[in-house]
């Protein structure tokens, strides 16, 4: 029971640091009044803390992890607003359909690319 409470304290102050890190995203984005999301800028803050080892990924990686798991609950609000212009898809369905499929094959791929070159890179690092 106590190592329970442990874990279910240490992934919440995950999810405060990651909080955060969004906020200063968000914040940031106000304060320069920069045209990309403060979601976007937070997530560029992440990934600078953690590449130059300012924050550890063992520090977040709870966290981070229930959030991935719990990620498709988020969208579940995008996709019925989507559904109250059924009207807009009803011409251009098709063409909506191709552009999903190859922009979600084209992050796929690149995703891959990426994951790779990194694993390369790393294997290289550590020989």
């Amino acid at each position: 029971m106590k190592q329970r409470m442990v874990d279910i304290m240490t992934i919440l102050g995950q999810l405060v640091a990651l909080y955060l890190i969004f906020q200063m995203g968000t914040w940031f984005g106000n304060w320069s009044q920069l045209p990309i999301p403060g979601s976007v800028i937070g997530m560029g803050i992440l990934l600078i803390l953690l590449m130059t080892g300012i924050i550890k990924l063992e520090w977040i990686s709870k966290g981070a992890s229930l959030l991935l798991k719990y990620m498709p609950l988020f969208f579940l609000p995008v996709i019925a607003g989507v559904m109250q212009f059924y009207d807009l898809f009803t011409g251009n369905g098709i063409w909506l359909i191709l552009i999903a499929v190859v922009s979600t094959w084209l992050v796929l791929m690149i995703s891959a690319l990426v994951s790779q070159k990194l694993m390369k890179d790393k294997e290289s690092y550590l020989s």
